[in-house]
């Protein structure tokens, strides 16, 4: 017996959709799939059509009406903010005649933090989705439909409806239940256990490190982080992705995921850093600073975080893109992944290509990478 037909359509925008209905498909456990995270970034004007990031979520509704299945989904008239480079295949794409933008990403904007993207409800929609994805690319003549930093459980699901695989690498914390600070440093080598202590001691000197969170985080503490953050905004991407009425709505819908850690020379702060809370993981997302202090990015980013991990019983820190420094402290290479669907055949075999190499080099290079790491050696 055949299954019934499935009908998808294009909301119109995230706000389109109520907050309990969005939330329903996508759970609780990851901040930014959450209907308050991507409905800050269309209300602030960050992730906008004008920023060339046009919230068009994919939907399939239940048999009671309300959605079951969602892809938060965006036209992409560019490849800024997503954190899985794909501009050497936009170049190949329009030297040989064609237009590769716009594309259709599927995808939390600006945030490398892998998560669902596939929000469903009713999990047996979740073929269904997907080629609901790839008819919204052939329909509307795109030149191909990512998916950017997929859980590591729907990654088979890209894989089964004949999707493209990328494959990346991050560098995680992991918690082995560790009781403090000095815990964690019990697993390490000697020599990088006295490193460590020798760079916070000397990143904290004179300055004071508030953990801020909830109803805590003031408009005050918004205003100076957005100093920071524009900072390394602007030396980073050439101008910051976000608004400044990002943070204040963060602040004001989504406090208590928030973690805010500022350090203050004789309480003026000079630099701090974003994260939010997970059901498990804590999410590094930005910093910044107006006072260069040798280590003091390291303490706030990764060092703090490990501190407010432990506290909160987190069994992971990610702490965004890049950063092979991040070994040294702890932080370990684990694989992050993408889907491509690209339509047509010739350039679809191109990339193909491209990415069965690309992944045994990620491959090579991750497990070398591993060998870096400062942990002490079993025999």
């Amino acid at each position: 017996m055949s299954k019934p037909a499935v009908t998808a359509r294009i909301a119109d925008g995230i706000c389109s959709i109520q907050p309990a209905d969005w939330d329903a498909c996508a759970g609780t456990g990851n901040p930014f799939v959450s209907h308050q995270f991507l409905s800050i970034l269309e209300e602030s004007g960050s992730a906008t059509a004008e920023t060339g990031w046009q919230p068009i979520p994919i939907v399939i509704d239940g048999a009671d009406g309300r959605p079951a299945a969602i892809a938060p989904a965006y036209g992409k008239s560019h490849s800024q903010g997503e954190y899985v480079f794909d501009h050497g295949w936009a170049d190949a794409w329009e030297r040989a005649g064609g237009r590769y933008y716009p594309k259709l990403q599927v995808a939390v904007p600006f945030t490398p933090a892998s998560g669902p993207r596939l929000l469903l409800r009713d999990e047996s929609l979740a073929a269904a989705l997907i080629a609901s994805i790839e008819a919204v690319t052939d329909r509307h003549n795109l030149s191909s439909a990512h998916a950017s930093f997929i859980a590591p459980d729907q990654l088979p699901l890209f894989e089964a409806a004949g999707w493209l695989i990328r494959a990346g690498t991050q560098f995680h914390w992991h918690n082995r239940d560790y009781r403090g600070f000095d815990d964690f440093l019990g697993d390490l080598a000697s020599r990088k256990r006295k490193a460590i202590r020798k760079e916070r001691a000397g990143a904290v000197e004179g300055l004071t490190i508030r953990h801020v969170t909830g109803s805590a985080i003031t408009e005050a503490d918004w205003d100076a982080f957005w100093v920071f953050y524009q900072d390394t905004g602007s030396r980073k991407w050439g101008r910051p992705y976000l608004t400044r009425a990002f943070f204040s709505l963060l602040g004001e819908r989504m406090a208590v995921s928030v973690l805010l850690i500022l350090a203050e020379r004789d309480g003026r702060p000079i630099a701090g850093a974003l994260n939010l809370i997970g059901a498990d993981t804590l999410y590094g997302r930005y910093w910044g600073c107006v006072e260069e202090v040798p280590f003091l990015h390291f303490e706030l980013c990764y060092y703090q975080a490990i501190d407010a991990a432990i506290e909160r019983g987190l069994r992971t820190v990610e702490a965004g893109a890049q950063g092979e420094h991040k070994l040294a402290r702890g932080y370990v290479p684990v694989p992050t992944w993408s889907a491509h669907y690209i339509p047509d055949l010739n350039f679809r075999k191109a990339v193909a290509q491209f990415l069965a190499q690309e992944r045994e080099a990620v491959a090579s290079d991750r497990e070398w990478l591993g060998e870096l790491t400062p942990f002490r050696r079993g025999p």
